[in-house]
């Protein structure tokens, strides 16, 4: 303690200095401490910035990263097979293309390691019924067969959609499996759909591609189609949520081709069957069986 206030430095140094140079536990030798720090120095891991001084190393390293090899991986094969050259770790090997001697390394990576962004898309939904143009009558839940659309897909390995349409009004749920996917196997799906909701009058959807001929699809079923803002989700909550809760029973990744129809038949009678706090704890079912009894006495 005393010797490191006289000296102005601190107690950890002065044991670190005692502690890794001295000979055998002799005593502090000045001389010896210095060579040992001389020898250290010249012979610890080569840094970031002095590769460049090594023209065999600057070589092979700029060479690898030029086929585009990863500095980790380069760095265990100099260890491995490049013993007539200095060791570096990958993250000197990092910083060495970060520094002015990397320019070059730097963007050649940067053309060959581009970020993929999101996908345009290469088709163009026309003569579209906005959101925006819905009337207040829908966006108020006033009455049933105002509904919300969307698919839930395969995972990569898999095949077939799912078709969800949910009633804003009442929460009832109806699902159909689409396999193979197309647009004549989705109209199909809408047909059996109408059939077990004959009450269906609009549906917000999404700008999938399948919905190209939304038009004709207006005229077949007598119904009006309203589309969401281009990634803009949020804009039919309610199905999104059903979404949610069928990713319980069809996990993500799942290849939906391999479920059955009858599955999914359980499965939709299932969420019809959910108790809603926005139902006044009432089942969607119950529901909308309320209104077609009210509806056949007027």
């Amino acid at each position: 303690m005393e010797i490191a206030s006289r000296l102005d430095v601190s107690q950890q140094a002065i044991s670190y200095e005692i502690s890794e140079k001295t000979r055998n536990l002799r005593l502090y030798d000045s001389e010896y401490a210095g060579h040992l720090t001389y020898v250290r120095k010249h012979h610890k891991r080569t840094r970031g910035n002095t590769i460049a001084e090594h023209p065999n190393l600057r070589k092979t390293v700029t060479d690898y990263l030029m086929d585009d090899q990863s500095p980790e991986l380069l760095s265990g094969r100099i260890r491995k097979c490049h013993r007539d050259i200095p060791y570096v770790s990958g993250r000197t090997i990092r910083k060495f293309i970060k520094s002015p001697y990397g320019r070059r390394i730097e963007a050649h990576r940067r053309k060959t390691h581009r970020k993929r962004g999101k996908r345009k898309l290469r088709f163009e939904i026309t003569d579209k019924r906005m959101i925006d143009k819905r009337p207040k009558v829908i966006k108020d839940r006033k009455r049933i067969g105002d509904s919300e659309g969307d698919f839930i897909a395969s995972g990569k390995t898999g095949e077939g959609m799912l078709l969800v349409v949910t009633d804003r009004k009442s929460r009832a749920t109806f699902l159909e499996k689409i396999h193979p996917v197309s647009i004549r196997t989705m109209e199909n799906g809408f047909r059996r759909i109408r059939r077990r909701f004959p009450e269906l009058k609009t549906v917000t959807l999404d700008n999938d591609l399948l919905f190209i001929h939304h038009k004709d699809l207006e005229r077949k079923f007598n119904i009006k189609i309203y589309f969401c803002h281009k990634h803009s989700p949020w804009e039919k909550p309610l199905v999104e949520n059903r979404n949610k809760l069928i990713r319980k029973y069809i996990p993500k990744g799942s290849d939906i081709s391999r479920y059955t129809r009858y599955y999914i038949q359980k499965l939709e009678a299932k969420l019809q069957r959910r108790i809603m706090k926005c139902l006044d704890y009432k089942l969607p079912k119950e529901i909308l069986e309320e209104h077609r009894k009210r509806k056949k006495k007027t």
